[in-house]
């Protein structure tokens, strides 16, 4: 499915301001850009890096006054979710060395506090992806999904406490179960398609039988149309902007997502 992604961001800069910026989708084995758009007024120098999780990010210091960013994406996207029940659990001593990251408690996913939830969880479940489905599964049933209730991240441990939260703190905590389990589990922020309210939205993935599965417990199933923008341990690593010095926050922020080739 051919979708049109689009983010804009306006804000009203008081003194020269630093930012990093998570903006652009990267091509990959889901997911294919094919043409893209990225616009800055007033246009400003910007440089670009790989961080450490292979996502494209972009440097700039923005100058006092009204500053504005626009990127859009035609982006081929998968038309399935991939699904695979009974996907094996990989022994620690056999998994990648990129996903060794993903077992370790991070900021917001404080894994070393949910073993025995995450086994009660799962109790009965064959190891691996049946495990994740039942996180999924229990955070949908179990943890209100809020949408525009929090600004701020909110870790497993608080949400797990709260019972609610907006999609990234419902990640948080699937993320903690699975790790706890000794299941890499990482975050992903990005678009989905008819998301309701439409905004910039985060999942997690979890990495059974070999391969990175989806798993969304914001919503009621996952639906094809998600384009990832970052990876990360958690929402730490994945803003889609950070920002440095007296802090602004956007006058204007629009997220859209468009089927480009609806079939009849």
């Amino acid at each position: 499915m051919l979708l049109r992604t689009s983010c804009d961001f306006e804000f009203e800069i008081a003194v020269p301001t630093p930012f990093i910026l998570m903006l652009r989708p990267r091509s990959g084995a889901k997911q294919w850009i094919a043409s893209e758009e990225y616009k800055l007024v007033p246009n400003v120098p910007i440089q670009e890096f790989t961080d450490s999780y292979g996502n494209l990010c972009q440097r700039l210091l923005a100058p006092p006054g009204r500053f504005s960013i626009h990127t859009s994406a035609e982006v081929e996207a998968s038309d399935a979710v991939e699904r695979a029940p009974g996907a094996p659990f990989i022994d620690v001593q056999n998994l990648p060395d990129e996903t060794l990251v993903y077992l370790l408690p991070s900021r917001y996913c404080e894994s070393e506090r949910f073993g025995q939830m995450a086994k009660e969880i799962t109790k009965g479940k064959l190891l691996g992806y049946d495990q994740v489905d039942a996180i999924e599964q229990w955070l949908k049933a179990s943890i209100r999904f809020e949408p525009g209730t929090s600004n701020v991240p909110v870790s497993a441990t608080e949400v797990n406490e709260r019972q609610s939260g907006v999609c990234r703190d419902l990640s948080h905590l699937g993320i903690a179960l699975c790790r706890s389990l000794s299941i890499p589990a990482r975050m992903v922020v990005g678009y989905s398609y008819q998301l309701e309210p439409m905004d910039m939205h985060a999942w997690f993935e979890a990495y059974v039988g070999g391969r990175w599965y989806g798993f969304d417990p914001a919503r009621p199933e996952m639906k094809p149309g998600y384009v990832a923008v970052g990876y990360g341990r958690d929402a730490a690593d994945v803003a889609v902007y950070n920002q440095f010095g007296p802090a602004v926050y956007p006058l204007r922020q629009e997220v859209s997502v468009e089927l480009l080739n609806p079939r009849a």
